[in-house]
């Protein structure tokens, strides 16, 4: 046996020694690998149904926002309408019911004066007011 056959034994040895203690972090990094696996297949397990139930739920808050527009809507035709009405009303029933109060204290005030120059309410002859 020659230095050449010694010296390959010896670096034969050595790799055989290196790649035995190299099995055991490689094994260790098989077995990550397969956990990883098996989280991400897990994960798309499992996302796959929350965004089932995503896009139900969407669909459903968009349902909900078409209805509050539809009572938006009519709230607001109904505030227009009541808006007209009382536009109506108030040319309609405002103008004489303000020419009616106003005749009316006009009639008071004058029926007032007439008392008061008459005497009226007065014992000699001049009304007070208060007394």
């Amino acid at each position: 046996m020659g230095v050449g056959e010694i010296a390959g034994l010896i670096a034969a040895i050595a790799f055989a020694v290196l790649a035995g203690f190299m099995i055991y972090p490689l094994i260790r990094l098989g077995k990550l690998f397969d956990q990883i696996a098996e989280t991400v297949r897990e994960s798309g397990e499992h996302a796959i149904p929350a965004l089932d139930e995503g896009v139900t739920t969407v669909k459903q808050v968009n349902k909900s926002l078409e209805d509050v527009n539809r009572i938006s809507a009519a709230a607001s035709a109904t505030a227009n309408n009541v808006g007209a009405l009382t536009d109506l009303y108030g040319s309609f029933l405002g103008k004489p019911i303000i020419k009616i109060a106003s005749a009316t204290y006009a009639l008071k005030s004058t029926a007032q004066s007439f008392l008061a120059k008459q005497g009226v309410g007065g014992a000699n002859g001049n009304a007070t007011k208060g007394e």
